[in-house]
């Protein structure tokens, strides 16, 4: 079931993943995430592969984070550090792995699905696309140290500061203005094929350098999140708020915070 999920294709050196859950904005299902991570391992250790592209169907979505119907349960600092923990697995696999890695982006990149593309080496996009963290308007959450740290290094804390407080999404020339695409295409089956283009220029180039160059970048990176911050976590998932955010969101209304 997971791997209709995750569409998955290797040919020609080039490994394909596309989420797919188009009927719902390819949410991710913990399963997905579990199998991105096993992805990740699999492409590193398979020689050849030599680039791997991710994407999702039906153009309205790369990924729109998490599913939200799976914090129904959440209730005590366990379930929010297990969670963070969950996804911190996942994304440091996709900064491990060997292989250059490209986001295909078009429509919505958001929350989870936001990490994922930042957790890749390049990131293109059509002009439709939209980008950012709107946690303050949807469930009252807030992102781990190691996800600040990352969106920190990759787009600046002023950048990261204004995609969290103030919910909006960017534009996609806000993305690249901000440094977090480095190409904005004309329209979705554009990225496609620049996503072609590019993993077909860097399969010819040369692995060890690529190789190291993604470990350099890793290694500054998390340099920087070696910060204490599970009482920040806590503090949110635990909260009346974001229980009144899940319900909120499933039921189709706007959220009613109060600060507790």
């Amino acid at each position: 079931m997971t791997e209709d999920l995750l569409h998955e294709i290797r040919e020609g050196g080039i490994a394909w993943t596309t989420f797919n859950r188009p009927q719902a904005r390819n949410a991710m299902t913990f399963a997905m995430y579990a199998r991105l991570a096993e992805l990740a391992d699999e492409i590193s250790a398979d020689p050849a592969i030599r680039v791997w592209v991710i994407m999702g169907a039906g153009g309205k979505a790369f990924a729109s984070g998490t599913d939200i119907s799976q914090f129904r349960e959440f209730r005590t600092a366990e379930d929010a550090l297990n969670y963070e923990a969950r996804i911190d697995k996942v994304l440091g696999a996709l900064e491990r792995c060997t292989k250059p890695v490209i986001a295909a982006i078009t429509g919505a990149c958001t929350g989870g699905g936001l990490g994922i593309a930042g957790c890749c080496d390049i990131r293109i996009a059509d002009k439709g696309a939209r980008f950012g963290l709107p946690i303050a308007k949807t469930l009252g959450n807030i992102l781990n140290m190691h996800n600040f740290a990352r969106f920190y290094a990759l787009v600046g804390p002023a950048a990261v500061t204004e995609m969290i407080m103030t919910a909006r999404l960017f534009s996609a020339d806000e993305a690249k203005h901000i440094g977090l695409i480095s190409e904005m295409l004309e329209a979705p089956d554009d990225v496609a094929n620049r996503a072609m283009e590019l993993a077909t220029t860097i399969s010819g180039l040369a692995p060890l350098t690529l190789r190291a160059t993604k470990e350099a970048i890793r290694r500054l990176r998390k340099a920087t999140s070696e910060v204490e911050g599970d009482d920040l976590v806590t503090m949110c998932f635990t909260s009346a708020d974001f229980q009144e955010g899940v319900s909120a969101f499933l039921n189709k209304r706007a959220p009613q915070f109060t600060g507790r």
